[in-house]
């Protein structure tokens, strides 16, 4: 990516290094494990370049009130079994005892700090811009013992705070292998896509899913968008079908505020661009816990809509077979259950059968492609969830501005 430093530039042996990473990964219920890890192997080729430095790594998990709300001892300790090296977890923030161990670091060192959520200016201050975050005891403390801020949280590359954007005009901040890799690939999708180019937009955000469907229209460089998922019955329902009072009152209920402006995006969608839409024909719905097939014509139904039916899938198999670039985005289905979890896996199948560049853009969709095995099939499995939406929607990204401003101050110290 231009316009940001870049780690070749700097002699890392020796340095002190702030780490920002999204390790936020889910936890069983009960015992509060990890279960999955996915998200901390990504760090590896990053670590792998700062080996001879000392490495201070800031992460968070959750957030303050949520059940999955940890601290960082079990991310810690599983991450060294992952990169085969010792790692000091510190249960603490910036504290002088904290201050001052970072101090004592010696080349190849790695303290791995407590969830950055524990500090009220990390996550309980609210920020106008990212400009505002510099100015906090975390910054304050933790730059003046370091000399670079490095960061792989893309997760979270659309949201500000001390960790994330504090630190532009005190360190160089620079880019980690995964951040540059996420913006390298999910560029490729919004700037220049090979075509075909087909977009798969599903899941239940159906308002981001939209805006990321607008944004790729206006840039006249998507050839086909395939709607599916809850997405994909409001896109029925905004076809003139009647999904049933429980089907829109859910989807209503699902977007909250914005639906009213979902709904002006949905309509323009299927007015003005009716060709670029490929819309189900067919569904699934649950009747006494079992998969029932429904036809378009036999609506409005009682009953939830949990899948795309098999004519669906049908249709948008040579499409993705044809395509140069594929980008998906959300499952088709509730997955979760056995019984629908048909079309996801489908699409999910004939993605790693096409020779396309595929790109999969976070969330459950990754998290599908991560529990699968499949992660080697795709050409980009994105770690973002929010961010990857945010980025394809063409809205402004605090963390992307941070690193560019950064560069824009240091990039003749390098």
């Amino acid at each position: 990516m231009q316009g940001v430093l870049s780690l070749d530039a700097y002699d890392l042996e020796g340095q002190t290094v702030l780490y920002r990473v999204d390790v936020n990964s889910p936890l069983n219920p009960i015992d509060k494990t990890l279960l999955d890890d996915s998200r901390l192997r990504t760090l590896k080729p990053t670590l792998q370049l700062l080996s001879k430095s000392k490495v201070v790594i800031l992460a968070h998990q959750s957030r303050p009130g949520k059940d999955d709300f940890s601290d960082m001892s079990q991310h810690s300790a599983r991450l060294s079994q992952i990169i085969n090296r010792d790692i000091m977890f510190i249960k603490d923030i910036c504290s002088d005892s904290t201050i001052d161990k970072i101090r004592d670091m010696k080349n190849g060192d790695i303290l791995f700090l407590d969830n950055m959520r524990i500090h009220s200016e990390e996550y309980s201050k609210k920020y106008e811009n990212w400009q505002n975050t510099e100015e906090s005891e975390i910054v304050t403390k933790l730059s003046s013992v370091a000399d670079l801020y490095v960061t792989d949280a893309f997760a979270a590359a659309h949201r500000k705070s001390p960790t994330l954007t504090g630190f532009t005009t005190k360190l160089p901040c620079i880019p980690g292998n995964l951040m540059m890799s996420e913006l390298s690939n999910l560029r490729t999708a919004i700037d220049n896509p090979p075509r075909p180019y087909l977009a798969i937009l599903g899941g239940a955000k159906a308002d981001d899913s939209l805006r990321v469907a607008l944004n790729l229209i206006q840039k006249n460089i998507i050839d086909k968008i395939a709607f599916v998922g809850v997405v994909g019955n409001l896109m029925i329902w905004a076809n003139g079908y009647d999904i049933g009072n429980r089907n829109k009152d859910f989807i209503t209920n699902l977007i909250g505020d914005a639906f009213d402006e979902t709904w002006v995006m949905a309509q323009k969608l299927v007015k003005q661009y009716p060709d670029l839409l490929i819309l189900p024909t067919d569904i699934a719905v649950e009747i006494n816990e079992e998969r029932i097939p429904m036809q378009l014509d036999e609506l409005p139904t009682e009953y939830p809509i949990y899948d795309v039916g098999l004519q669906s899938l049908m249709n948008l198999r040579p499409i993705i077979l044809n395509s140069k670039c594929i980008l998906w985005n959300g499952p088709a289905s509730f997955f979760e259950k056995p019984g629908f979890a048909f079309g996801t896996i489908e699409i999910l199948n004939m993605c790693i059968e096409t020779e396309a560049l595929t790109i999969i853009g976070g969330g459950h969709t990754s998290a599908l492609v991560s529990s699968r095995g499949v992660v080697d099939k795709v050409t980009h499995n994105s770690t973002g969830g929010g961010s990857t939406m945010c980025l394809l929607s063409g809205e402004n990204m605090p963390v992307i501005e941070s690193l560019i401003k950064s560069a824009t101050i240091f990039s003749d110290n390098s």
